[in-house]
C-alpha cells in the first residue's frame, strides 16, 4: 500500500471556541471551552496572502517568483437550529458588552449590549479561540484572534430560530499536523521519527494517521512516494517501509503524520440546550421600553412570515509596523451598523403612516423555550428602543398582499441601540 484512506466526511467536523472567555490580548490564544453544534457548512479557512512578481523585470515574459505575505483567517458560523447559547456567544463577541447575573439555582442571565469605545490598543472588538477538526482524520487547526464581522437573525416562519454569523481572524493558525525530514539508507526497510509518536491507539488507527511519506531519489533528485505498512506505538515510532531503492546511498524522506494529541488538540464538552422554535417567538412593536419592560405596543399575532435582523460591525484586521509576526496586529470597526426586516402581511397602513411621519418606534422579540428549572426558561430576548420605518414598499404573496419593511436601528440616548437578554445555565460568555 502507498497511503490508507481516512475519513473526510464532513460530518466528523468539530468546532470548538473560547465562548466563555476573550482572549486577554490580540494574537493570544486562549483555553477552548466549548463544542459548538454548528452547520455543516460552517468552517473556518487559513487563507494565504501570495502574489507572483509579474510586475519586476524578470528577463521573461511570466512571473518567476512567488511572495508569501502571510495569510488571513474568515469562514462564517451557522446556526439552523439555534439555542440560546449561540445566541449568547455570537451577540456577545459581535456587541462586546456583557453583564452576567445568577437567576434561581442553576440559572444566569446574560445581558449584552455593545461596546462604546475599543477593547484595547489593538482591538474594537473583544476576540476568540476557534478550532476545528476537519474530518474524522485529517487535520486539527486553532485560530488565534477570531472577530464576528456580521451576524444575522432569523424568524422564519414554520422553522427554527437561524443564527449566522461571519468571522474574521488575524491569520495565526497552529495545526496538529507534522511533517518530519528523516535522513536514511536509499533501501531501508524502516524510518524512526525524531521524538514523536503517531497519534491512534489502534494499529490502523496509526496507519491512517501518516498521511504520506516521500523520498528524493539520490540520483533522479525527484521526490517518489514510499509505500508504508506499519507504524509502532512505541515513541518515537518506527515505521515500517518498502525499500524506495537497491543502493544504500544516503537519501532524505519526509513524513508527513499526526503526533498524539495533546494540549488545545484535545477539544472540550458540548453545551446541550434546546433549539429555539419560531412559534415560540413574542413580537411587540411600539410602546416605549423602560429599562426593564416594553410599555405599550402593539403585539403582532399572525400577520409575520419572516423577521430578520442584521449587525454588520464593519471590522478589518490590518497588518502595521511594529507588530514583528506575519500576522494582522490589530483590528478595528469603522462604524457599527444595524438592519431589522419584516416580511409582513399588508393588512393594515400603520407602518407606512409611521414612514410618512419619520417617527420612531421600539421592537421588543421573546423567544422562550422550555424551564430548565422551574420558572425559569430557556429565552432570547431582543430590545431595540428606538427603530424607524425606512421602507415599506407592498407586494402580492400567496395572493395575499404583503410589504417588505425595512426598520433601521438608531442608538437611543438611554438604552443605545439594542439589548440582548439571553438565559440560560452557562456562567459566562466572553468575560
Amino acid at each position: 500500500m502507498t497511503r490508507s484512506i481516512r475519513n473526510f466526511l464532513a460530518t466528523h467536523n468539530l468546532l470548538a471556541v473560547s465562548a466563555q472567555q476573550q482572549e486577554t490580548a490580540i494574537n493570544s490564544e486562549q483555553e477552548l471551552d466549548t463544542l459548538l453544534l454548528a452547520d455543516l457548512n460552517s468552517l473556518l479557512n487559513y487563507r494565504c496572502l501570495k502574489a507572483a512578481n509579474r510586475e519586476e523585470m524578470t528577463g521573461k515574459e511570466e512571473a518567476d517568483r512567488l511572495y508569501d505575505l502571510g495569510g488571513t483567517v474568515g469562514g462564517a458560523l451557522t446556526f439552523s437550529r439555534a439555542q440560546p447559547q449561540h445566541f449568547a456567544f455570537l451577540l456577545g463577541y459581535a456587541l462586546g458588552q456583557v453583564g452576567t447575573t445568577s437567576q434561581g439555582s442553576s440559572g444566569y442571565r446574560h445581558v449584552i449590549q455593545p461596546r462604546s469605545g475599543e477593547v484595547d490598543a489593538a482591538r474594537s472588538n473583544p476576540s476568540f479561540t476557534a478550532a476545528m477538526r476537519f474530518g474524522r482524520q485529517v487535520l486539527k487547526r486553532r485560530f488565534a484572534s477570531c472577530f464576528l464581522d456580521q451576524v444575522k437573525t432569523e424568524f422564519p416562519k414554520d422553522g427554527w430560530a437561524k443564527i449566522s454569523a461571519t468571522v474574521k481572524g488575524t491569520g495565526k493558525i497552529t495545526d496538529n499536523t507534522m511533517v518530519e525530514t528523516i535522513t536514511a539508507a536509499f533501501n531501508a526497510t524502516s524510518l524512526t521519527l525524531a521524538a514523536n509518536g503517531v497519534a491512534g491507539d489502534s494499529a490502523a488507527e496509526r496507519l491512517s494517521n501518516v498521511q504520506a511519506i516521500q523520498v528524493l531519489n539520490p540520483d533522479s533528485q525527484a521526490w517518489e512516494e514510499v509505500a508504508y505498512s506499519a507504524i509502532s506505538a512505541a515513541v518515537p515510532g518506527v515505521i515500517t517501509i518498502a525499500p524506495p531503492g537497491s543502493s544504500a546511498t544516503a537519501a532524505t524522506y519526509r513524513v508527513y503524520y499526526l503526533p498524539p494529541e495533546s494540549g488545545w488538540m484535545l477539544l472540550p464538552s458540548r453545551v446541550e440546550e434546546p433549539p429555539l422554535k419560531v412559534s415560540q417567538v413574542e413580537v411587540n412593536l411600539g410602546g416605549r421600553w423602560d429599562g426593564n419592560a416594553i410599555l405599550g405596543g402593539n403585539r403582532l399575532y399572525a400577520e409575520i412570515r419572516r423577521l430578520t435582523w442584521t449587525l454588520n460591525n464593519n471590522l478589518t484586521p490590518e497588518r502595521t509596523p511594529g507588530a514583528g509576526v506575519v500576522y494582522a496586529n490589530r483590528v478595528f470597526r469603522t462604524g457599527r451598523e444595524q438592519k431589522l426586516e419584516f416580511d409582513r402581511d399588508f393588512r393594515d397602513f400603520l407602518l407606512t403612516q409611521h414612514l410618512q411621519d419619520n417617527d420612531t418606534l421600539a421592537l421588543h422579540l421573546l423567544a422562550r423555550g422550555p424551564e430548565f428549572e422551574p420558572g425559569l426558561n430557556y429565552q432570547v430576548e431582543l430590545i431595540f428602543p428606538r427603530v424607524a420605518v425606512m421602507a415599506a414598499p407592498v407586494k402580492v404573496s400567496q395572493r395575499r398582499l404583503a410589504e417588505e419593511v425595512e426598520f433601521t436601528v438608531l442608538e437611543d440616548d438611554t438604552y443605545g441601540s439594542v439589548i440582548a437578554r439571553v438565559q440560560n445555565r452557562v456562567s459566562r460568555y466572553a468575560a
